[in-house]
């Protein structure tokens, strides 16, 4: 691709070999041929993944192509991130399969539409950046739960079947897939186109050389629509509607839907996860180059732009794509104009040939969908997590289950309350320095008590270490010095008030909780009640102090 490239602009730019001068930035010429060759590139990675994500959302196969060209024209035209390249991602295929199959295709452009418009209003209020404060824990588990149930419901794709609905459905009903399978010439045919297509997937982009001419994506489905045509194979192949009879605009029933329970959630899901999808993927993106960085805010607004144009045209909902603007980094884009560019392509190769999708067995696109699904689970960083952050993991593992037991949006919020209670946990560390005369024969002996403390991993333990006694003396004991030191939560709570119930108990205790860097209520409240009935509970008074304050009677 790129030696065709280069010879139709030799004549205008030179031989491939030259170079600018050191320093100096590159001519708009070559800018522009590497923006073209890029685009080009990506414009072949999109096509099956556009066709591929719509027919397993449930939608005609030419809404994936209408996505990936307003990603293209609109959002690729917009200020956020120059090289990130949008369009329908895998990412969304369960969710919007949930939503059609609930409310309905018609219901879906509505969906979209507030979506993007939450977008845009959550850009012009400056909170891009603060998706940055999620949990990798929680998107690694949200990507590993959308990957199992990606990968469960296109297995059924693959034999030509139908998937019975939600996660654990199609789990379960894996077996009875397989005996079905294995009793049918049909469905094994198009489990063989399947398999070939994953297979090509695998060791397409080991083969250096044809990698560069042709991505892994559209070579695999190539190969399998071929194969399916010189065999004449019995496999269901893709059903074409046409460009402008595939486009949907929501009408007026579907408006009055939008203060539906159901249709809220499912917005502030597609609302949640596009955004938290589009710009993690942002900032994978700005690693891989050295131009300008994301503008968070601003491609959060340019997301927005784009899924309100695709709720109003009835489209599939958008995001930044990982896949395809690696391959536009990869490929050498210096601007936003290669991704303007793929746009440019789609909408050429949907208005000029849309019967081409017909021909392509949607056995192949379900392959290409379960490969894809598998590269979302973190498999090689779930061993070093386990190793290293173990509380991580079991949000992690926490937040996949929840997604595949439950659904999109429940999964996430478990996941999100897993990774805030965990972090609270571990953060609320309290520890008692307990120092005075000893009881029996005036003995000085400093002593730190440990309440709780965290380890690797997550948990406390508890732990008593003696410091080096001072001189002996001897007369009647002293006071009893508690000096608490932490954050004093009431997670930590039990443990306190055991620690505080093992002191002396005929003695004064002087309870100083200046070294607290944070009280909450529950904790101040226990304390205060703890040192009321340890009066009440003495046979001889002894008094009960909190910072340095003696509490003689009632505790008030």
């Amino acid at each position: 691709m790129r030696h065709l490239v280069d010879r139709i602009f030799n004549s205008r730019l030179g031989p491939p070999g030259t170079h600018a001068p050191p320093g100096a930035p590159a001519p708009r010429s070559a800018t522009f041929r590497a923006d073209f060759t890029a685009s080009l590139v990506v414009f072949l990675v999109a096509v099956p993944l556009c066709v591929g994500v719509a027919v397993a959302s449930g939608v005609p196969a030419e809404l994936g192509l209408v996505t990936g060209i307003v990603g293209g024209l609109l959002t690729g035209l917009l200020p956020g991130s120059s090289l990130q390249v949008s369009g329908p991602a895998a990412g969304l295929t369960v969710l919007v399969y949930e939503a059609v199959k609930e409310y309905g295709v018609g219901a879906l452009g509505i969906i979209v539409l507030v979506a993007g418009l939450l977008q845009l209003l959550m850009g012009a209020l400056k909170l891009g950046r603060w998706f940055r404060a999620i949990s990798v824990a929680v998107v690694q588990g949200m990507l590993a739960g959308i990957g199992l149930v990606l990968i469960a419901g296109q297995l059924y794709a693959l034999a030509d079947a139908k998937a019975p609905g939600s996660g654990l459905a199609n789990l379960g009903g894996l077996p009875d897939l397989f005996i079905d399978t294995v009793g049918s010439d049909s469905a094994l045919a198009a489990v063989a186109i399947g398999a070939g297509t994953i297979a090509v997937l695998a060791l397409w982009p080991r083969w250096k050389k044809a990698a560069k001419v042709l991505p892994a994506p559209l070579a695999a489905v190539a190969l399998a629509t071929l194969a399916v045509f010189v065999l004449d194979l019995p496999v269901a192949r893709v059903e074409v509607q046409g460009l402008l009879g595939a486009i949907q605009p929501p009408g007026t029933d579907d408006l009055s839907r939008v203060a539906e329970f159901g249709i809220i959630g499912t917005v502030l899901a597609f609302t949640l996860i596009a955004s938290a999808e589009s710009l993690f993927s942002a900032a994978a993106v700005d690693r891989l180059h050295d131009g300008p960085k994301t503008d968070y805010d601003k491609e959060l607004m340019a997301q927005g732009a784009g899924n309100t144009v695709c709720g109003v045209l009835g489209a599939l909902p958008m995001t930044a794509v990982i896949v395809r603007s690696s391959a536009n980094v990869s490929a050498g884009a210096k601007t936003k104009a290669s991704r303007v560019l793929h746009g440019v392509w789609l909408l050429v190769f949907a208005a000029a040939f849309p019967a081409a999708l017909g021909v392509i067995p949607v056995a192949a696109l379900a392959g290409v969908l379960v490969h894809a699904g598998w590269k979302l689970m973190p498999i090689k960083d779930i061993r070093p997590l386990w190793r290293d952050h173990r509380g991580e993991a079991v949000v992690l593992a926490t937040t996949a289950i929840a997604i595949v037991v439950t659904n999109m949006f429940e999964g996430v919020l478990i996941g999100l309350l897993m990774a805030v209670a965990k972090t609270a946990w571990e953060t609320s560390h309290v520890h008692l320095e307990v120092s005075g005369d000893d009881i029996d024969g005036g003995v000085r002996e400093p002593q730190s008590l440990v309440v709780a403390k965290s380890v690797p991993g997550g948990g406390s333990v508890a732990t008593a270490t003696i410091e080096e006694a001072e001189p002996t003396t001897t007369g009647t004991a002293g006071p009893v010095r508690v000096r608490a030191v932490g954050n004093a939560t009431f997670l930590r709570l039990p443990r306190l008030l055991d620690q505080l119930e093992e002191l002396p108990a005929d003695r004064e205790i002087q309870l100083d909780l200046s070294g607290l860097r944070h009280l909450d209520h529950a904790c101040e409240a226990a304390l205060l009640s703890w040192a009321e009935q340890r009066r009440r509970q003495l046979a001889e008074p002894a008094g009960v102090s909190i910072d340095h304050m003696p509490v003689r009677g009632a505790v008030s």
